[in-house]
Formats: C-alpha cells, structure tokens, sequence
C-alpha cells in the first residue's frame, strides 16, 4: 500500500488527506524538538478513523463509482496473492494469444483448490496499457471459459472477480467475435457443474462483466458499481455531454446496495473502513472469510440441482408491467 506522503486522494477525501499532513507534521515536529506529542497524533488518528467512518456512510452512488476506480485500490492479482497460496497463472486461449487483461489460474484458499479468473487493469502507466485497462478481447473471455472447463474438468470451485468498465469495444475486437464470446461464456457458464462464485470487486460495466458474471452467487462489493453503462456514456448519450454523469449515476441505481434490492446480486461484502484502498490486506480476508462458507454451502448441493437453481436465479431477474391494449 502507497505511503501516506505517496498516497493519491479524491476529492471528497480531502479532509481525510489534511489530517495526515497535520499527524506527519507533528511527528516531524516532535523529533526535531525531541517533545512527547504522542497524545496529540492518537487523538488525531482517532479523528481519521470517525472521518473516514462519516465519509463512507454518506456517499452519494458518484462518489462511490470514483471510489471503485480509485487509482490505489485493490485489483485481481492483488486480491490473489493476499488471499491464496500457490497460484499457478494459466495463459491464452488456445486458438489467438494470451489476453493480458483477463488472468486466471489454480490457487489454494484455505487449503481449498479453486480455479480464481478476473479482469487486471495495471497499477502503472504501462501496466494499464499492456493491460489494456482491464477491457479484455474476445480471446480474453474465451481464455476465461478455457479455464472455467478446466476447473470443470478437475471438479474444483470457480471464483470470478469484476474489475472492468466494459470489454474493449475495438474493431479488431468486433471482427474476433466479441459478442460471440460474451455471449458463449453466459450460456456456458450457466450449464457448469461445479460451483460458481462472482464478485464485482471494482466496475462492472456492461457485456464486459456478464462475460465472466454468471454463477451460483452473484455479490459485490460495497464501493463497486454494476450497470449497463458507465454514467459518463449515459450522460453523453442522453445530455449529449459528460457535465451529467452524477446525476446519471444516481438515475443508473449502479451501487452495490441498489442493486441488492432489484434482486440482481445476493448480496454486498463490507470493505475496511474508508475502502479497500486503504488496507489491503484486510480487503482481502473479508473477501475470503465471506468466501469460505459460500464455497462449502455449494458443494454439498447437487450439481445437477445446482444448474437449475441457477438458471432459475437468472430467468427471475427483472421486472415488468402488462397494460391492456386499448382500441
């Protein structure tokens, strides 16, 4: 995790940001006067953990989309290697190239093998690009569907994670099959018969999230966001300029907990304090303490039964009205 002189704020997190500084001037102070100010700091310190608790129990659905792009939170490879032991990356797709935007592999959580696939976004300038900013290519979704039979095969539990603000909308892209392989993953991935567990860890934009989003239990995180579009393209669309995109967030009911009402996750996975961003580690045991029991409760459920839970889970979802035709 960044230092704290290193770190990057937001700019509703500017409070959070000034009472660093003042806590890092009084320890530069009482080394340089040699004077006991540690009093002051823990005070301080105190006023941190109560400002980042009233800043997250008041953030508008923008704020929270922000937050799940934050520059310094948490991604896949990150959630890997905090939460498993002995992950083997598996690469490409058997027919293009290895898609450096969706990884995956074997892994151990808690001494369960689990095959665990997500989108990688980068942490740096050219990380992002080789990347591609976590926007995967058709051979990306068909690297992730090779992986899910694999898992299949072996008869081990699928972990997918959810980072992305949609699939790379190219034309090179487009030529591939890109609907193809979205596509082919939902129908696929409804029919496996090992568990499946999805977790929107950060965006979860559009046909780039579905591709990997279809399981037995569908959850998010708590500053994450999942929608058909990103509220900058809807404001775009609608307004025809991008000055909208908070009222679009507001009107796209994106976060986590709208999203558990309209019945399309399960449920919402509290994050440390503030968000992920700030503590990695602990990010990363609720993800798999929340994980655990999930993963034993479905496998001790049939799996023939599992798929039917699961493709009734789905053909639920939504909802509509019937008006009678009038002559």
């Amino acid at each position: 995790m960044p230092k704290s002189e290193s770190r990057q704020y937001l700019d509703f997190e500017k409070p959070i940001r000034e009472l660093y500084e003042h806590i890092e001037q009084l320890k530069e102070g009482a080394v340089k006067t040699k004077t006991d100010m540690s009093d002051s700091i823990a005070a301080l310190e105190n006023k941190v953990i109560e400002t980042k608790r009233t800043l997250t129990q008041n953030l508008t659905p923008w704020q929270r989309v922000q937050l799940s792009r934050h520059p310094e939170r948490p991604y896949t490879l990150k959630y890997i290697e905090k939460m498993t032991d002995k992950f083997i990356e598996l690469h490409g797709d058997r027919n293009v190239k290895d898609d450096k935007a969706m990884v995956g592999g074997f892994a151990e959580l808690d001494g369960e093998t689990v095959m665990i696939i997500g989108q990688q976004k980068g942490i740096n300038t050219k990380l992002r690009q080789l990347r591609n900013f976590g926007m995967a290519n058709p051979e990306g979704y068909r690297k992730a569907l090779r992986l899910m039979k694999l898992a299949e095969k072996f008869n081990k539990p699928v972990i997918t994670l959810i980072d992305t603000p949609g699939a790379y909308p190219g034309l090179e892209a487009e030529e591939r099959g890109q609907g193809e392989a979205i596509a082919r993953n939902i129908y696929e991935m409804i029919r496996l018969k090992v568990p499946v567990i999805c977790v929107v860890i950060g965006e979860g934009a559009s046909g780039g999230a579905l591709g990997i989003g279809v399981g037995d239990r569908v959850y998010m995180m708590e500053n994450t966001w999942y929608t058909v579009i990103s509220p900058e393209s809807c404001s775009s669309i609608l307004w025809r300029s991008w000055d909208k995109k908070e009222k679009a967030a507001e009107q796209l009911r994106l976060t986590a907990n709208d999203m558990l009402q309209f019945g399309l996750v399960d449920g919402v996975i509290p994050e440390p304090l503030g968000g992920a961003h700030w503590d990695y580690t602990e990010a990363a045991s609720i993800l798999k303490n929340f994980l655990m029991p999930i993963i034993k409760e479905l496998k001790t459920i049939d799996p023939e039964q599992r798929c039917n839970q699961r493709i009734e889970k789905f053909g639920k979802m939504g909802f509509w009205q019937e008006t009678a035709l009038t002559q």
